[in-house]
């Protein structure tokens, strides 16, 4: 037990980013996280850890080691909780990474913190690609296709992009009727933050890409300012119909060229690989595969 205390210690120092955090998760002094973990580095021969007086950051061998820890804690915890199923509610923290547009999933995740009370979700938005296992997530939210041989996942639904702009823009400016029209509008275009590279839209005329040089007018690298952009009649931008499926509904963004749109993107949940599946967790991707998360496909 000391020794899962000593990597759990050391766990929550790299979450924390220094051993000050980590002491006020854990409930201890920082000295008392510090010496933890130097006791751990005498067993190992080896030090995890550079320290200076701002912060500490991960050796090569403390990198090594940290995947094998968060491993051996999740197996511990799933044995407990294991143990536990048929005499406790799920419960603890669940940390979640979810893409921008996951702002439109609240009022799905209200419900299942309603359902489960004694689950704490942590909730990360980003569309930067994160590393579920190094970076400590216990499940994310992901677009597309997504293989790593570590992960598990679940299908929760598709979507298909949108060319939306707001009624007052379109009447100054007309209608698109051809995605070659779209060289004469001005153009509201996400950068990708890992690569840097604009988003290219994803126009196709008989089953063949077509190369649109967008006049590029304003560039973000999140959903909804683009959003929020387009309804106030800055320009078009290129988003997932379900992240604005309202704003169609209720007119204040009008969609156009639907044809040239038809390629559809899976959005699914996906955990590290155990044979023991925490109740927490379990609950968690049942809920979101059951609760129609994705609504059907609007025709494009």
């Amino acid at each position: 037990m000391d020794s899962l205390g000593a990597l759990n210690a050391f766990v929550q120092a790299v979450d924390a980013g220094g051993f000050t955090d980590a002491g006020r998760r854990l409930g201890i002094s920082p000295s008392a996280v510090s010496k933890a973990v130097a006791r751990l580095e005498d067993r190992l021969g080896t030090r995890l850890f550079h320290r200076s007086t701002r912060s500490v950051t991960l050796t090569a061998e403390g990198m090594l080691f940290l995947e094998r820890c968060r491993r051996i804690l999740g197996e511990f915890e799933a044995a407990q909780t294991e143990l536990a199923r048929n005499q406790a509610a799920p419960q603890g923290r669940l940390r979640i990474s979810l893409p921008s547009m996951g702002l439109r999933f609240m009022s799905k995740l209200a419900e299942f913190r309603r359902l489960y009370p004694l689950i704490e979700l942590e909730l990360d938005f980003s569309d930067q690609l994160v590393d579920v296992i190094e970076d400590g997530f216990d499940a994310v939210i992901r677009t597309g296709e997504q293989a790593d041989s570590r992960l598990m996942s679940r299908t929760l639904g598709f979507y298909r992009r949108a060319l939306i702009g707001s009624p007052g823009y379109f009447r100054q400016a007309g209608l698109p009727q051809h995605p070659e029209d779209l060289s004469r509008h001005a153009c509201l275009v996400y950068r990708f933050r890992t690569s840097g590279k604009l988003d290219k839209w994803p126009l196709r005329r008989d089953g063949e890409w077509l190369d649109i040089e967008l006049p590029v007018s304003m560039v973000m690298n999140t959903l909804e300012p683009q959003i929020t952009l387009a309804e106030e009649g800055l320009g078009l931008a290129c988003v997932p119909d379900l992240a604005v499926r309202e704003q169609l509904r209720a007119g204040t963004l009008v969609s156009v060229l639907g044809d040239y749109l038809e390629t559809t993107t899976r959005i699914q949940v996906m955990w590290p690989s155990s044979r023991h599946l925490s109740p927490k967790l379990r609950v968690f991707v049942d809920f979101l595969a059951a609760a129609e998360l994705i609504p059907p496909l609007d025709p494009p």
